[in-house]
């Protein structure tokens, strides 16, 4: 078999998930040649997203923004444009020019998915994005003293350990070509974003997890660098990787990719004041659970802590790479 990129076709990778860490990872992502489909969350309620989900009755556009931007073969100039977010104005303040031109294009093609397919071609964007539903999902967690919380938004503001969460609609149908992705894909890469409020609604629409577990591509976990004030508060990988075992009731993943480079001191009591400490890379339970282990410095700081994109994206390339060889 010729390598990918070499004569054959390109790999078709399946990124799930939502929020900041997704985007970063795909700007490495799209630089490698691969047939990317991205299924991004609907169950954010906060800022600008929520007003926009309340008002106009649609799913939830900053994650998508976000991701479009990310996959977008743009000028600078026009990613920061899709950013910008309005300062003051009456009924503009908080929310971001992305935002409301997804807004615009679901109105004018009367559907939120039709309206991401065309501000894809516009934005020419290297691979598909898709919802993980047509519909915006609430999402809803259960706390340690079996009180309920509503709300994407509102769950790490709790105080509360987070015993599980789930949604409603529990039976939301996933879009066809989301399902189709998964069903077709050479490999499955779940994370990096938060885990109870990025990555679990996806994995708990109903088809979508099921899609996921009978596919025999290749399935990895990318880890967060940090815990989440709120929602992963002293998390290790194997926490991680045992929450979503507890949700989906199957060991789901192959490979997990964790960053095992130190967090320098400074950055560390900046994060700390914020609540927030280095994951913890728990090794030996991790390997002896089965999943293997990438281990590497996946770190760059400038103004915030972000996974280098370029190198995971090799991590991830490579893994990717290897099992279709196997499979031939």
């Amino acid at each position: 078999m010729a390598k990918p990129g070499q004569g054959a076709r390109k790999p078709r990778i399946v990124v799930i998930g939502g929020g900041t860490g997704l985007s970063v990872m795909l700007r490495g992502l799209k630089q490698k040649p691969l047939d990317i489909t991205a299924i991004v969350t609907v169950a954010d309620d906060g800022g600008s997203s929520g007003i926009l989900r309340s008002e106009l009755q649609m799913p939830p556009p900053g994650d998508i923004r976000n991701v479009l931007t990310a996959l977008a073969d743009t000028e600078p100039l026009l990613a920061d444009m899709l950013s910008y977010r309005f300062m003051g104005g009456a009924g503009l303040a908080g929310h971001s020019l992305g935002n409301l031109i997804l807004a615009a294009m679901t109105d004018i093609s009367g559907d939120f998915v039709a309206g991401v397919r065309e501000l894809s071609r516009v934005l020419a964007v290297r691979g598909r994005v898709l919802p993980a539903a047509n519909l915006a999902i609430l999402l809803k967690a259960e706390m340690e003293d079996g009180s309920i919380v509503e709300g994407e938004s509102q769950i790490p503001k709790s105080g509360l350990a987070i015993r599980r969460v789930f949604i409603e609609p529990a039976d939301v149908e996933p879009l066809e070509e989301a399902v189709e992705a998964i069903e077709e894909a050479d490999a499955i890469l779940i994370g990096p974003g938060s885990l109870y409020t990025s990555i679990m609604p996806n994995l708990l629409v109903p088809k979508l997890a099921e899609a996921i577990l009978n596919s025999d591509a290749v399935k990895i976990f990318v880890c967060n660098v940090m815990t989440q004030p709120g929602e992963t508060d002293n998390y290790s990988v194997g926490d991680h990787l045992d929450a979503i075992h507890a949700h989906i009731g199957h060991h789901l993943f192959d490979y997990v990719i964790v960053n095992n480079g130190e967090i320098p001191p400074q950055v560390h009591s900046m994060y700390a004041e914020q609540g927030s400490a280095a994951v913890h890379l728990d090794l030996d339970e991790v390997e002896r659970r089965g999943y293997k282990v990438i281990a590497d410095r996946l770190v760059l700081f400038r103004t915030y802590l972000r996974h280098d994109a370029a190198k995971l994206s090799e991590h991830i390339y490579q893994l990717v790479e290897d099992w279709m060889l196997r499979k031939e």
